[in-house]
């Protein structure tokens, strides 16, 4: 089993800057054989991967409408992934989540972007932007 807690988010003006943070942890936690992974869910809308990576380290994929603005990263002991959202718009407003699903396969994890592949979901945090 794998525990996923979620912090950081609120709301914010346009062009500004949030942080989350995402703590793993569980006996079933390692992060050479797992898959971590931010997704949002905005009100009638399907829940869509944000970025996703291989815990054990690497480069994360972002969806298109994030890149340049968003920067995933892990803490030293691979146990805590970030999100540095910045410069954002109204258009990101959502639920935020963070994910995990377990896999040895680097490029699986840049693969993995359909919500209903991943195993372990937090319990997601609020980003509201407003114009």
């Amino acid at each position: 089993q794998v525990q996923l807690v979620e912090s950081g988010g609120g709301s914010v003006q346009a062009g500004g800057s949030v942080r989350l943070s995402c703590a793993a942890s569980g006996s079933g936690y390692t992060p050479s054989t797992y898959c971590m992974g931010w997704f949002r869910q905005a009100p009638g809308k399907e829940r869509e991967a944000v970025a996703t990576l291989y815990a054990g380290g690497g480069s994360p994929y972002y969806v298109d409408s994030v890149k340049g603005r968003f920067t995933a990263s892990q803490g030293n002991a691979k146990s805590t992934l970030y999100l540095q959202m910045n410069n954002l718009n109204p258009e990101d407003t959502a639920m935020y989540y963070c994910a995990a699903v377990p896999s040895r396969n680097v490029d699986y994890c840049y693969r993995v972007i359909r919500a209903v592949s991943w195993s372990y979901w937090g319990q997601g945090t609020q980003v509201t932007v407003s114009s």
